[in-house]
């Protein structure tokens, strides 16, 4: 099934490591919603996937041409606000409660893993403009997929995010398998960006976020081996994302064909990087039993054959935006040996990266 939408849509980005910042605008025509992922087969265009696909929060196909964005000069259509959901619970009692539901989860034996996301929502005092919040973030985080959607589906998400789903064009491909978490102090961050037997140091990781990234990698060489006989598995090293490290391994592989990339992503989405293990059950749980709805947060978005190339990021360090208040998420994922007080802690540090623009923008 597929339907449309009479109004505009768009998307901003601007790909990890790169000046450039691309515009995909649709004007004349509406943008094409889809009810499944595997349904991207054969599809062109920008891309925002929710965590899972509802009626609500289907699959949305920006198709419109990608164009070099200027700021000052280049004119954004309006924004699609939407009304912000009043259903979720926020706040640390909701948190508390529903790690222990997880935990216990986990604790039975039910699941290997699983992701406990929460949501706040931050008063605006004044309206902020999102295209100022995109720049600001484009200037703090350059190593990060930063990309602005608005449709009338999803409403207006902000982004920044490390992690790559899927890229790649013809037959050669990446993924990652990112997974853990840790903070640097502004000492730590100067001593990681130098390089090692020149004053820098790598991290020393716990073996709980050794053993929540040894879940992603294994999951996703057991997922691609489905679709390719020739994948490759890099070692695993420490990347950074902001005032933040994570764990990750680098997966390259071919396809014969890009007809199936709607099927590769299906399987693929959600990663025990957003969700857990096993996947349909960690999913349907999260669903039931997360307090606040993750809507298009821990899904995917970016530009999916455009110009021959694809380049699409898993939804982290993100935010709605709203006239009135920005709804920030984050997440952080659970094993047994999980303590309640540090994946707070994690959550937290994950939202600082939007609580940084918002900040910067209101000075």
């Amino acid at each position: 099934m597929e339907t449309k939408s009479q109004n505009k849509a768009f998307a901003l980005y601007r790909l990890p490591l790169s000046a450039e910042i691309r515009l995909v605008c649709q004007k004349d025509c509406p943008p094409l919603v889809l009810n499944r992922i595997s349904r991207l087969d054969g599809a062109e265009g920008f891309v925002l996937a929710p965590f899972r696909v509802t009626d609500e929060e289907p699959v949305v196909v920006i198709r419109g041409k990608s164009v070099p964005y200027q700021p000052g000069k280049t004119i954004l259509p309006e924004c699609h606000f939407g009304t912000a959901d009043k259903t979720g619970k926020e706040g640390g009692e909701s948190y508390d409660k529903d790690f222990r539901r997880f935990h216990k989860a986990l604790s039975d034996g039910r699941f290997g893993k699983l992701v406990l996301a929460r949501r706040l929502s931050l008063p605006s005092t004044e309206h902020l403009s999102p295209e100022h919040l995109f720049l600001e973030a484009c200037r703090r985080y350059p190593r990060m997929m930063i990309a602005l959607v608005s449709t009338e589906q999803s409403g207006t998400w902000l982004m920044a995010t490390p992690e790559t789903l899927l890229s790649g064009n013809g037959n050669t491909w990446h993924t990652m398998a990112l997974a853990g978490t840790m903070q640097l102090t502004a000492q730590e961050q100067m001593s990681f960006d130098q390089p090692i037997g020149n004053g820098g140091k790598q991290p020393v990781w716990s073996e709980k976020n050794r053993a929540e990234q040894r879940l992603v990698a294994d999951y996703l060489a057991k997922r691609l081996k489905q679709f390719s006989d020739n994948v490759i598995q890099q070692p695993t090293h420490t990347v950074r994302a902001g005032n933040l490290v994570h764990l990750r391994s680098d997966f390259t592989f071919t396809l014969p064909s890009t007809e199936k990339l709607g099927t590769l992503l299906e399987s693929l989405h959600p990663t025990p990087a957003v969700c857990g293990l096993p996947k349909e059950e960690a999913q349907n749980f999260i669903i039931e039993n997360e307090s606040a709805p993750r809507q298009y947060y821990s899904g995917f978005m970016g530009p999916l054959c455009m110009d021959g190339q694809t380049h699409l990021y898993v939804a982290l360090r993100c935010m709605r935006l709203f006239p009135q208040c920005h709804v920030l998420h984050s997440g952080g994922g659970l094993l047994k040996e999980s303590i309640m007080e540090n994946e707070w802690r994690e959550t937290e540090q994950k939202m600082e990266t939007m609580r940084l623009c918002i900040a910067a923008s209101q000075t």
